[in-house]
């Protein structure tokens, strides 16, 4: 029998399926992202959560002449499915295929790209104002989910929302939920709304009452209308978007289509900002991702029978390593204190939380205030720990600057996923740390190249009085080189391995790759220096400069962008070096890391080759530098 989901086949398809026919599509749309996303990998619990509240947008809306624009993007999974990708799935995430994000490049219907967490209302807020400019005629519609709420981009676009006099459509997506549990007083807010049944049961008395009057009843509800604002005070904390100057439209259940559809349409004929309060159940339709919503956010492949990865690593990750330092150090330290954004499991402080809950800090999606918090607690005379991913640290480049590096603040940041992180794609992949942070005076970097080297580094941070950053890569942690374990010393790099003729100085995940190059090398004839650098700022300038002058070539590796980069950094110290003493004579320096590019989603060893940060590939560049020379 054939499937309600196979008639859609492009935008708008879904106006052709009878409304009896809503609830079976809504469980062939769960049913085949659950098959789909347990063989590939993906955002499961949220894309679970709001099937039915998609569904509704597209029967509301005209696609693509309507706009959408999904905060963060992870829940776009159904979107898609709805404007004619369903059989693109099977490649979703991995490369050349789909995003598991919206992508103009992939469809008209994917109106705005996004992948970070709370810019939806920004976005969505600049079309509509470039639509009324323009004289234009379509309906604008943000999606934002409660964890968004608690980042403060969407407060202040919030703030200009309220200006607005033409249609602008803000759906609160409320699941209680961003990855892990909200915390904070916006979550506190809307639990206490979504408890208020006095105002709905009011609400829905007041209108079925309004039906039943003839001829006057339009009138009634006008007046009401004027009176519902002072009666919502009342029955409602707060009452904090319409005294923004947004009016408000629910809550409504949102796994209700019938429901969703009436309101949506209520508030595409309002003449200002609205905003709709959804309440959805994040992990919808299957049970596993309902009882644990933040464990299967995002998952790799896995059995749907029994919610279990098929692979799983018995190895440890960076992660973990950092997590069971934290609790090391705080121990023996009751100075430390730790602060995420949102992720305490992602981080790795979840179990740092539970040990020393008055330790903890978690600030929601909201790494500006995470990063000058640190700074404030640095100067009570504490030593934090923030623990945020290397893509989301981009958002706290003024703090960094202002509130903590220029104080000296001995702030310790621990930058998880740095590097090449895979099939998140473009928006998560951290490739662009070294390059902001080593232009920030004051600022000291350090790359370890082992979970051993980890460890130590951490425990060098507890005694470290100024800001720090480790950048460490999303992942199994490389137990490899165990033998290397130099003490680490401040500016200083680590020599593995000596050689002559070429030095290759690796920086952080990439020593792994580099002592696979020296193999390669070796095999043609070539015995190379190897230096862990760890260090990548201050850079150890006086190795440097031996190298230099005893070696032919310099290969710089990096897993990071090559402008501003460590590559980029040894190449001006050794143009110093040349004018300094122009008589003596300065290695070459070849510099390999990441082209100043956006780096697509795919399986991360793919990447790398694709990008020539594969040892062979290096190996190769060496020679063919070697044959110029």
């Amino acid at each position: 029998m054939a499937k309600i989901l196979d008639s859609i086949r492009q935008p708008n398809d879904i106006k052709n399926v009878p409304p009896a026919q809503y609830e079976t599509l809504a469980q062939e749309i769960r049913e085949f992202l659950l098959e789909s996303i347990s063989k590939t990998g993906g955002h499961l619990a949220s894309n679970l959560g709001v099937v039915e509240l998609t569904m509704a947008l597209h029967l509301c809306l005209d696609l693509p002449k309507d706009k959408i624009v999904w905060d963060v993007g992870h829940q776009s999974y159904v979107h898609k499915i709805l404007t004619g990708r369903k059989d693109a799935f099977n490649g979703l995430r991995t490369y050349g295929g789909i995003s598991g994000f919206p992508k103009a490049k992939e469809s008209e219907c994917d109106a705005f790209d996004t992948g970070h967490s709370s810019t939806s209302i920004s976005a969505a807020l600049g079309y509509a104002r470039g639509r009324d400019l323009l004289g234009e005629d379509y309906t604008v519609v943000a999606v934002i989910g409660d964890g968004a709420l608690t980042g403060g981009m969407a407060y202040e676009a919030l703030n200009n929302a309220a200006r607005m006099d033409k249609n602008f459509i803000i759906i609160l997506n409320d699941n209680k939920m961003s990855i892990s549990e909200n915390v904070g007083g916006v979550s506190k807010y809307l639990n206490d709304i979504r408890m208020n049944e006095s105002y709905i049961d009011f609400k829905e008395d007041v209108e079925a009452a309004l039906r039943r009057i003839p001829k006057i009843g339009t009138s009634v509800a006008k007046s009401v209308k004027r009176s519902k604002d002072s009666l919502k005070q009342f029955l409602m904390p707060g009452g904090f978007f319409e005294d923004l100057g947004i009016d408000y439209l629910g809550p409504v259940d949102g796994h209700d289509i019938g429901q969703l559809i009436r309101i949506i349409q209520a508030a595409k004929r309002k003449r200002q900002a609205v905003l709709v309060h959804v309440i959805t159940k994040k992990g919808k339709g299957y049970e596993p991702a309902e009882e644990d919503p933040s464990a299967y956010h995002g998952v790799d492949k896995f059995d749907v029978k029994t919610g279990l990865p098929l692979k799983k690593s018995t190895n440890i990750t960076y992660t973990q390593v950092f997590s069971k330092t934290m609790l090391r150090l705080a121990a023996k330290n009751d100075k430390i204190v730790g602060v995420c954004a949102a992720m305490p499991y992602g981080t790795g402080l979840y179990k740092f939380s539970k040990q020393y809950p008055k330790r903890f800090f978690d600030v929601g999606i909201a790494e500006e205030h995470a990063v000058t918090f640190a700074a404030g607690l640095a100067a009570a005379g504490l030593k934090p720990f923030v623990a945020i991913y290397s893509s989301f640290l981009q958002r706290s480049y003024d703090q960094i600057i202002h509130d903590v590096c220029l104080p000296r603040h001995p702030v310790v940041f621990c930058i998880d996923r740095a590097g090449i992180v895979g099939a998140d794609g473009e928006t998560h992949q951290g490739i662009f740390d070294l390059s902001f942070l080593s232009s920030v005076p004051g600022m000291s970097i350090f790359a370890p190249k082992n979970k051993y080297e980890f460890f130590d580094i951490l425990k060098f941070a507890a005694e470290f009085n100024a800001p720090l950053a480790i950048r460490y890569p999303r992942g199994e942690a490389y137990a490899g080189l165990k033998n290397f374990r130099s003490p680490i010393k401040y500016g200083k790099s680590e020599v593995l391995y000596k050689g002559s003729r070429v030095a290759v100085l690796a920086v952080g995940s990439m020593v792994a790759t580099a002592e696979d190059v020296r193999c390669r090398l070796e095999e043609a004839g070539i015995s190379p220096t190897v230096v862990n650098v760890r260090f990548v700022k201050p850079v150890d300038a006086e190795l440097i400069r031996s190298l230099a002058v005893s070696h032919d070539l310099l290969v710089t590796v990096e897993e990071n962008v090559l402008r501003g980069g460590f590559g980029e950094g040894i190449t001006a110290l050794l143009d110093d070096f040349s004018c300094d003493e122009p008589d003596v004579s300065i290695a070459r320096v070849l510099t390999i890391g990441i082209p100043n590019v956006y780096v697509e989603h795919g399986n991360v060893d793919l990447l790398k080759e694709t990008l020539g940060l594969d040892s062979v590939s290096i190996t190769e560049k060496i020679l063919k530098e070697l044959e110029k020379l």
